[in-house]
């Protein structure tokens, strides 16, 4: 699919017209206990007064239970403007394996922000085309549908070095998935955190309580989600330490743990770097 590379040249042009503004670049490495691994690249520039251009790009490799490796690949490009005190951001995104289950998104999110209080409200609408392999029980089948997302997302700050943050979404999906129809297509996908299957989920939410400490930053994460396919239930709890190493880099290290219906319990590690220039 192209859509990736048409993707990355947006955002590359976007920091060329950029000139000298305000930049954040980013890398990072994710792994966890059964062995998959995931690359993140991830980029922020300033193009205009209140206009704010990101994107990200990852790649991932996980083993399946089939016996094959799945290739995974994430992009998404952002545009922000804030108005003040009302803005709106409008993003498209690629993410999956063509071979097996991928996705092509579009959202937007109109929010309200001041010194303290941020709420938003969240439209996404994702087109998918999911190819289940054969098997010595199952034929295979190729088939595409589409899905509607609606959410909400706050942020508070509650003194200059405590704040919290929180978010849900729900989607309602054009096809009916019936679980006991799925087991084999839910047993092809779900043997990582990683795994495709974590990115096709009726609904989701999160919440998030951070501190500054000195310099760096802690924050602690709780997130759930529902599958699609057959309303398995993941609950993940992450501990982050984000800590300057020099005026313009910073390093985040974040530890965490899930407990899945679908692939049982994982601990996972990534680490981060952030680079900020202009």
């Amino acid at each position: 699919m192209r859509l990736p590379k048409i993707l990355l040249l947006l955002l590359a042009a976007g920091t060329a017209l950029a000139d000298e503004r305000p930049y954040m670049l980013g890398a990072g490495l994710e792994t966890d206990s059964d062995d998959a691994v995931r690359g993140s690249l991830l980029a922020g520039v300033e193009v205009g007064e209140s206009t704010w251009l990101s994107g990200g790009f990852a790649a991932g490799s996980v083993d399946l239970a089939s016996g094959r490796t799945s290739h995974t690949r994430y992009v998404d490009v952002e545009l922000d403007h804030h108005f003040d005190p009302i803005g709106i951001a409008l993003g498209v995104a690629y993410w999956g394996d063509p071979d097996l289950l991928d996705s092509v998104d579009q959202r937007v999110s109109l929010y309200f922000r001041d010194d303290r209080f941020t709420i938003a409200g969240e439209f996404e609408y994702r087109d998918f085309d999911f190819i289940i392999p054969p098997t010595n029980f199952f034929p295979g089948r190729e088939f595409t549908f589409d899905a509607n997302g609606f959410g909400a997302r706050l942020r508070y700050r509650f003194t200059d070095k405590f704040r919290m943050s929180a978010a849900a979404m729900q989607y309602d999906y054009s096809v009916d998935f019936r679980p006991d129809e799925n087991r084999d297509a839910v047993t092809l996908l779900s043997v990582s955190r990683i795994s495709l299957i974590n990115s096709l989920v009726d609904s989701r939410a999160s919440i998030n309580l951070g501190v500054d400490i000195g310099a760096g930053h802690l924050g602690i994460d709780y997130a759930t989600w529902k599958g699609a396919l057959d309303q398995a239930r993941t609950r993940s709890f992450t501990v982050r330490f984000l800590h300057p190493l020099s005026f313009r880099t910073d390093f985040e290290l974040a530890l965490g743990y899930d407990d899945s219906d679908l692939y049982g319990d994982i601990t996972f590690l990534s680490l981060y770097l952030y680079f900020y220039g202009s």
